[in-house]
């Protein structure tokens, strides 16, 4: 593909072109096309961003993209877009992502344009299981995810099957327990019911701060071996370094916070890390390739960077955002209040309205009863009546009768006299037509006997017949169908805010919340007896060891940077 494939020209002069460069970028929650010159920087685009979808707290966020050999990489903003190594497609796909997570969402997330963001972030690396998360805390944050996307449970509009087409939970958690759809709702539900007069950005604020207190959260891993070669992972964060073991990436084994060290740098495949502790030796590891120790510098330096801002007052613009997100809040929830109280003025409104409604139709329905009761006594009535006149007029036809038979006795006694002088007559005419019957059945004798001679004449002379066939046939009718040597190093001393550590002191907010964590270990026992043990994961498996333990992300951090800085990076060169 040549350097300008992928682009149009635009008509400066008789003379002179440019070729603009189509971009697309995907947001965690929209797509946007931009046109860019071949000399536009990456700061250039990530600032045409940032205004186009309203976002002030831009220091957590970076552009993403695919490099030619398939490797995810972030745009370098202080160089051109066109001179780096972006696959050379029709737009340039490049993602807009968080690349520095708050050590606390709730004190550094201000604007609700950044909280959800990072709340759509989270929760898609949550469910592909990119950030571990044990069944009860997953069951716990699909109930806020619901709450932010479908607001307060109500009885008459959730029906069962509400969340069927919503994907809640990491497909790891389906999998590994005997539970059917309608059963995970009805523990999501549980939740949703309780969130009621949640705001939605609240419920996304909620999210991440249980969110935050997963092991996995905002840790970048790095493949590295020590100096005897074992292979171990670096974790790199808000807080520090932290250094695992090649089977854990939950249980980190030795911390440095970013207050202990004052420069990085690195030289090819070797990393180096000199910490303020100048009696400490250096912490020195090694990388597979050149691209990843370069990724790790630049990761250090932004989370150092934001890690000493924060131990700092605020900065004016900081300042101006808090106190407009504080007016906007006090505003918003005076809203949110009269929203909610107009809310419940409609759902009484509703039930007296289908009550009723309901009686409207009750009365209805007794009227229409009422009046087909009518009706049938009204047919009953004229039923009798008409029986009654019908009994009235056969009485007068009886009586009619009865007066007819005797006017009908005397003309019998009349008539018999007549009857029997000709009876007497009538026998007389009898004999006389028998005598001639029997003279006409003698002439029948002679004519039976003519006929008969004249048929057998008749079936001498008669012929046969003969009978053609016609055949008909039936037709059938049928149908047919490569990487360079380079060195890079950076300062990171803050001078008077050393000793500042002030994340050892933080608790999860399960253990601020007596009765969530009561809750989680309900849910948890729960879900225990549907698990099938088999399909256990090994981050299912340490998880459980560290709760058996009693430690939590925050336990571990300040168990992790226990000593001196010497005898942790002497425990790093013995693993």
């Amino acid at each position: 593909m040549n350097a300008q494939q992928g682009a149009f020209p635009l008509y400066l002069s008789e003379s002179v072109f440019l070729w603009q460069i189509n971009v697309r970028v995907t947001t965690m929650d929209a797509e946007l096309e931009f046109a860019i010159l071949p000399s536009t920087t990456g700061k250039q685009l990530f600032d045409q961003i940032v205004k186009t979808i309203g976002l002030r707290e831009t220091w957590f966020f970076g552009l993403q993209y695919k490099d030619s050999k398939g490797f995810s990489t972030w745009l370098k903003l202080n160089k051109r877009v066109t001179a780096q190594d972006v696959k050379r497609d029709n737009p340039l796909l490049i993602k807009f992502r968080a690349k520095f997570y708050p050590e606390d969402v709730a004190e550094e997330l201000i604007q609700e344009a950044t909280q959800r963001l990072f709340f759509l972030q989270v929760k898609e690396s949550i469910l592909n299981d990119d950030i571990y998360c044990p069944p009860e805390t997953a069951v716990l944050l699909a109930s806020y995810a619901v709450q932010v996307k479908l607001g307060d449970y109500r009885d008459d509009y959730h029906v069962p099957g509400y969340l069927a087409k919503e994907k809640l939970l990491p497909q790891r958690v389906l999998e590994q327990h005997k539970l059917n759809k309608s059963q995970w709702e009805e523990r999501i539900q549980v939740w949703h019911k309780e969130h009621k007069g949640i705001l939605r950005e609240d419920a996304m604020l909620e999210y991440l701060k249980i969110a935050q207190d997963l092991e996995m959260y905002g840790v970048n891993y790095f493949n590295i071996k020590n100096k005897k070669g074992s292979e171990l992972w670096l974790g790199v964060d808000a807080l520090g370094l932290n250094i695992y073991d090649k089977k854990d990436k939950l249980t980190p084994k030795i911390g440095f916070p970013w207050s202990e060290i004052r420069n990085i740098s690195f030289n090819d495949k070797k990393f180096v890390i000199k910490p303020i502790d100048r009696k400490a030796p250096d912490f020195v590891f090694y990388v597979p390739r050149l691209r990843i120790n370069k990724r790790i510098l630049a990761l250090c330096m932004g989370n150092h960077d934001l890690y000493m801002r924060r131990r700092k007052p605020d900065t004016i613009e900081v300042q101006q955002m808090k106190a407009q997100a504080h007016d906007f809040f006090f505003f918003g929830c005076k809203i949110a209040r009269e929203t909610m109280e107009l809310m419940e003025r409609l759902r009484q409104i509703e039930e007296q309205t289908k009550r009723a409604q309901d009686e409207l139709e009750e009365q209805t329905r007794r009227a229409l009863e009422l009046e087909k009761e009518r009706k049938i006594a009204l047919e009953e009535a004229e039923r009798l009546d008409k029986d009654r006149r019908a009994a009235v007029e056969a009485k007068a036809a009886l009586l009619h009768h009865s007066e007819t038979q005797i006017k009908n006795q005397e003309n019998l006694a009349t008539e018999l006299a007549d009857l029997t002088s000709k009876i007497s007559q009538l026998e007389d005419a009898k004999k006389k037509k028998d005598d001639e019957a029997k003279r006409w059945q003698k002439r029948a004798v002679m004519v039976e006997a003519d006929l008969q001679r004249t048929k057998e004449e008749l079936k001498t002379k008669l012929m046969g017949v003969h009978i053609q066939d016609s055949v008909h046939s039936n037709i059938l009718d049928h149908d047919e169908t490569d990487e360079s040597s380079a060195e890079a190093s950076a300062e990171l001393t803050s001078p008077g805010m050393v000793r500042d550590r002030s994340e050892e002191e933080r608790v999860t907010e399960a253990q601020k919340n007596q009765r969530l964590q009561k809750n989680l270990k309900f849910l948890s026992t729960e879900l225990a007896r549907a698990v099938d043990e088999s399909k256990k994961t090994p981050n299912d498996l340490i998880h459980a060891e560290n709760v058996r333990a009693g430690r939590d992300k925050y336990k571990t951090l300040r168990q992790i940077r226990q000593g001196n800085t010497k005898q942790r990076i002497d425990e790093f060169e013995s693993m």
